[in-house]
């Protein structure tokens, strides 16, 4: 039982590294740093959760109190069955076309979730998406990475210096460039971005014990950055505007079943699911195993199969009910650990959170997030981004590197990672036929031709 544990990325084994907490936690939740430290961690990916729920909830109605209170238990499933910081995003491409001049309605949208959870459900559970994995070349992996990390990192930039709009897209940057000064100006992201930098440097300011627990070789890294960075911008939004507090209403919003037609499924499906099913298979899961094995070696393989089931019955469940479609991410991955996630816990602080939230204000804490400093949300995205993008650095020859650039660049230039991806592959598989050895194979195959010729020859003298 004790190996069959350990070989199973579900089922964290004694030998985890996890520091030993009160035996009524499950072993996936208990801590491996300080609390201070995963709830740093917690809200390492909102800044890119928190744009993209908020210009739906603006532009699409979505109902957010609903979101919440869904990616709320998905992070309390992730966290216990994963034991690491699984993050729980919107899938992003259903988003933008969504809050594009397409515009699609609610029904749509979840139309459009359903169809990529079926088609990764399936994926998932015949064991197609491991084959996947295990033929996929590292370098397009790679590239692919590097491509979503920088992306991120230029969104980052662009909600630091220019205004945004979100009631149109989450990336809606207006021409007007961020004032220097306020409660949401240039300067106070500036700020954020230099004590996240003062007190977490470049993200590697740990030891890794021999019993696995993590350990800060600078006091000034024990400081939860990014939680006290967004407390404050938290706390911005009632300064900003203190009108927001007769807008809330107390009390879970009322879950009601979406009714989808036929009309509906298409338009989703055709619209909305083919553009992110690449990008689901892609980062949501081949890229978040990846990153994974990367950030935490001690740790048995996740299974790309369980990733893709986790990402199909999430939505199956939430869909029905209105909740935005969601799936895993590298980029949330990275960005959660970056700020200090190192176990389940962390997400499940974040559940706790968000399920609070959502219980208690439902649909009118969009009002609150309205007035959150985007530029606040900019320097978390940043640090994200970056952390997902270095994922790339271990590429140890030019060839590998050549691969993962141009997998790189194609996406970003072209804005699908399924171009790049295809690209990628082209490229790997021309660099490998290149190096088949020609001559070899036609001195290899005369030299049977002839030996086949003799022993035929040899036969016949033998019958005569």
């Amino acid at each position: 039982m004790a190996s069959a544990a350990a070989a199973d990325p579900l089922l964290p084994g004694e030998g985890s590294g996890r520091r030993p907490g009160p035996g009524f936690l499950p072993s996936s939740i208990r801590l491996k740093t300080s609390v201070w430290s995963e709830l740093g961690g917690a809200v390492g990916d909102l800044g890119t959760y928190i744009p993209i729920v908020l210009a739906l909830s603006l532009a699409s109605h979505l109902d957010l109190g609903t979101t919440l209170i869904f990616t709320a238990l998905y992070n309390f499933a992730t966290g216990l069955l994963f034991g690491i910081p699984m993050p729980v995003q919107p899938m992003k491409s259903i988003a933008a076309v969504a809050l594009s001049s397409a515009h699609l309605t609610v029904p749509q949208i979840m139309s459009a979730g359903l169809a990529v959870a079926a088609v990764l459900l399936f994926l998932g559970a015949t064991g197609l998406m491991t084959c996947i994995y295990r033929l996929l070349p590292l370098p397009v992996v790679r590239g692919v990475q590097l491509s979503q990390g920088l992306s991120f990192a230029f969104t980052a930039v662009k909600y630091i210096r220019y205004v945004q709009d979100f009631s149109h897209s989450s990336s809606a940057s207006t021409a007007a460039p961020r004032p220097l000064l306020g409660l949401d100006g240039l300067v106070l992201a500036l700020a954020a971005l230099l004590f996240i930098i003062l007190a977490t440097g470049s993200g590697d300011d740990e030891d890794v014990a021999s019993d696995g627990t993590i350990r800060r070789r600078r006091s000034c890294s024990r400081v939860p950055a990014a939680l006290i960075v967004f407390a404050l911008g938290l706390l911005l939004c009632f300064v900003r505007d203190p009108s927001i507090v007769r807008g809330l209403r107390f009390g879970p919003a009322p879950l009601r079943i979406v009714k989808i037609t036929w009309d509906d499924f298409k338009t989703g499906f055709w619209e909305g699911a083919v553009p992110q099913l690449p990008l689901s298979v892609l980062n949501s899961v081949i890229a978040v195993c990846k990153l994974s094995s990367d950030l935490f070696p001690e740790r048995a393989e996740l299974s790309p199969a369980r990733v893709s089931v986790s990402v199909g019955l999430m939505n199956f469940v939430g869909c029905w009910f209105g909740a935005m479609p969601c799936c895993h991410g590298a980029g949330g991955l990275a960005g959660q650990y970056r700020f200090g996630g190192r176990s389940g816990a962390s997400v499940v602080f974040l559940a706790v959170g968000k399920l609070a939230l959502g219980l208690v204000f439902g649909n009118s804490f969009v009002t609150i997030l309205g007035q959150f400093p985007i530029g606040i949300l900019g320097v978390m995205l940043l640090f994200s981004g970056v952390e997902l993008a270095m994922a790339s650095r271990d590429m140890g020859t030019k060839e590998e590197s050549f691969v993962m650039l141009i997998c790189a660049g194609v996406s970003l230039t072209g804005s699908s990672a399924a171009l790049g991806f295809i690209s990628g592959i082209v490229l790997y598989l021309l660099l490998r036929v290149r190096d088949v050895d020609y001559r070899g194979l036609l001195g290899h195959w005369g030299a049977g031709r002839r030996q086949t010729g003799s022993k035929v020859g040899g036969d016949g003298d033998e019958d005569a």
